[in-house]
């Protein structure tokens, strides 16, 4: 029997118990230098192999298979298996060799990209998620890289459902910082802007020592979003960002401040004519489409600042003070803004009338009870776990070991505990 054989043998007889699994998995860390120097004759024998009774075997061999340089016809021939294997594989065998799982699984990524099908890798990598994660809490190493799938694949419904969850345990910096920022560009795909601004945020705000790519380009889409959202823009960060964000981020995004500046004037043929001027550098960004929508936000927010003022006005008088060519495209925008619940009016259209109306919230229908319970039961679900951080962080050895080298900087003898009496 040679090497190959005896080796799937042994993957096949030691995939039952867990006393079983652990032996094999002694066996094939030992044989990893024989399996990645015989990898193009362990790959037939994936076909002897059941991805979901011989998780721990299959993984090692489809890591050494898929290592090294890639073509378009290896990619062909790999993703199939890979695929097979992260669909069926059994989660407590995996997890004796995370690493490779996740090498595994970042490799099917680029074989999909390598395709040019990142549609195909979205649904696998969803299923890798979840079985590396240890809960909802729980951020992996794979999230970045699912989300970056689903930006390719325009499948950004399919990117939401990861982040709904508030995570509290992350395995790398740098999975936050593009777990936040892809997730951002996914909610901007789908114009929740909200959810968008909150990711954005995240990546400006993180404790960072050096200023990094990925905050820098989230910081100019945190300005565009901001615009789109609340129509204005404050260069004050948060006293929790770090000082390196504080002193660079401004520096290295003027084109955008200068482009909030200009919106703050109101003046819409400022702004366009700004954003022409800049087209190229937009572009170069992948901004442009997003920097078009702050243009046609300013429509939106001039139109907003009228119902502050009038109670009724004509189309043709909204078009005129808002800078629009018609009358027609004024009830465009008006109408669009209705069914978007960002005004509150009604059209009459026989003498092409608008008039502006209170918002008719009353709080008070069952759905906005239950909404405002449910926002409740979430903020206290928060708190309690942040406290629980809290108390964990502050038994923490390493913690309490920077705090005390924090106080040797001072003395506490120099300090009296109560000030004494003025002597006049």
């Amino acid at each position: 029997m040679d090497a190959v054989q005896a080796l799937v043998t042994q993957i096949q007889g030691l995939s039952s118990s867990a006393g079983d699994i652990s032996r094999l998995h002694i066996i094939l860390k030992q044989a990893e230098e024989t399996l990645h120097a015989e990898s193009a004759r362990f790959f037939p024998a994936l076909d002897q192999l059941d991805p979901s009774i011989h998780s721990l075997g299959y993984l090692f061999i489809v890591e050494a298979c898929s290592a090294g340089t890639l073509s378009v016809e290896r990619a062909g021939v790999l993703v199939r298996p890979i695929s097979r294997f992260i669909n069926a594989c059994a989660v407590e065998q995996i997890r004796l060799a995370t690493e490779k799982f996740i090498s595994v699984c970042r490799r099917f990524k680029d074989i999909v990209m390598l395709l040019e099908a990142p549609m195909r890798g979205v649904a696998p990598m969803l299923i890798a998620v979840g079985k590396l994660q240890t809960s909802s809490e729980h951020l992996t190493t794979l999230h970045p890289e699912f989300l970056l799938l689903c930006l390719l694949a325009k499948c950004y419904k399919t990117g939401l459902s990861v982040l709904h969850d508030d995570i509290f345990e992350v395995d790398q910096p740098r999975d936050l910082f593009l777990y936040c920022y892809y997730g951002g560009m996914i909610c901007i795909g789908q114009k929740r802007f909200h959810k968008a601004l909150e990711l954005l945020h995240n990546v400006v705000t993180a404790p960072m020592s050096s200023v990094n790519a990925i905050a820098v380009e989230a910081y100019k889409k945190y300005i565009l979003v901001s615009l789109i959202l609340h129509g204005q823009f404050s260069t004050s960060l948060p006293k929790y960002t770090s000082s390196v964000a504080q002193r660079n981020l401004k520096n290295l995004c003027q084109l955008y401040i200068e482009l909030a500046n200009s919106y703050g004037t109101g003046k819409i043929t400022e702004l366009e004519t700004y954003v022409q001027t800049n087209r190229e550098k937009f572009e170069t960004d992948n901004n442009h489409g997003l920097v078009n929508q702050v243009v046609s936000s300013m429509y939106k927010r001039n139109i907003q600042r009228l119902t502050q003022t009038y109670l009724t006005l004509s189309l043709q008088d909204i078009a005129n003070t808002v800078q629009l060519r018609s009358a027609q495209e004024a009830e465009m925008h008006v109408l669009q803004m209705i069914q978007d619940g960002e005004i509150y009016a009604t059209i009459n259209q026989k003498d092409g009338m608008v008039r502006f109306l209170e918002d008719p919230e009353q709080y008070k229908t069952c759905e906005m009870i239950e909404h405002i319970d449910s926002s409740i039961q979430r903020i206290m679900a928060i708190s309690k776990k942040l406290t629980a951080m809290d108390e964990q962080i502050s038994c923490d050895p390493l913690y309490l070991q920077k705090a005390g080298r924090e106080r040797q900087r001072f003395d506490f003898d120099d300090f009296d505990s109560v000030p004494q009496k003025l002597n006049i």
